[in-house]
């Protein structure tokens, strides 16, 4: 099994002033797609269609993309969803304000803690994981790596002999990391900017929790 992982918003904590005025995002999504090994092209084409579609040189990320392109993206990405049960999408949402001052001194936690809720649930009888960042979002800088503390989630706390391969990647040459980018994006925008349309279409094929409401 492939997962793959990339977020929207920041870990910055500068909540007194407006977002994009001098503030930090006040959520942060991080996005998981699950991807058995049969499957691992199936969300690069969609990205490729959109290339194609809309003649886009170089990557093009969803922060930059119109609303009519996020949407025809998630109508796309519902329907490979959809077509394919073993390919499974969630994205966990934490409301930074609500998120405790003494969680905050060391917000690469937080990222941990929440990766942890999500890809246990997924693992099944996996007996390996190619775990797949972009390598941009690994946040982990103190204790443990990311992929470490994974590892220990799952051996430790669930029991589970499933081993993983630590694999980041850059985005701009990983069309399934782009797939997962402009997921986080879409759900982000509902709770950062109230934009719902992207998040309606997604709603049926796409598993969303949030943390700290």
């Amino acid at each position: 099994m492939q997962v793959y992982l990339d977020e929207s918003g920041d870990l910055g904590w500068r909540l007194d002033r407006p977002y994009r005025r001098g503030g930090s995002s006040r959520y942060l999504a991080l996005a998981f797609l699950f991807l058995p090994e049969n499957l691992r092209r199936t969300p690069r084409r969609v990205m490729r269609s959109l290339y194609h579609e809309y003649g886009w040189r170089g990557e093009k990320k969803a922060q930059s993309a119109t609303l009519a392109q996020k949407e025809a993206f998630c109508r796309k990405a519902v329907a490979l969803i959809q077509r394919h049960a073993a390919v499974a999408v969630e994205v966990i949402v934490a409301k930074k304000e609500n998120v405790q001052p003494h969680i905050r001194a060391d917000a690469n936690k937080l990222y941990n803690y929440m990766v942890g809720l999500v890809i246990p649930g997924y693992v099944g009888d996996a007996k390996q994981i190619e775990f797949i960042p972009d390598e941009r979002s690994v946040k982990v800088k103190s204790g443990n790596s990311l992929a470490d503390y994974l590892q220990i989630k799952l051996w430790f706390d669930h029991g589970l002999p499933t081993a993983i391969t630590h694999a980041p990647a850059v985005s701009a040459q990983n069309y399934n990391l782009q797939f997962i980018d402009w997921i986080a994006h879409c759900v982000w925008m509902r709770f950062e900017d109230n934009q719902t349309e992207p998040f309606d279409i997604l709603k049926p094929a796409v598993k969303v929790r949030t943390l700290f409401f």
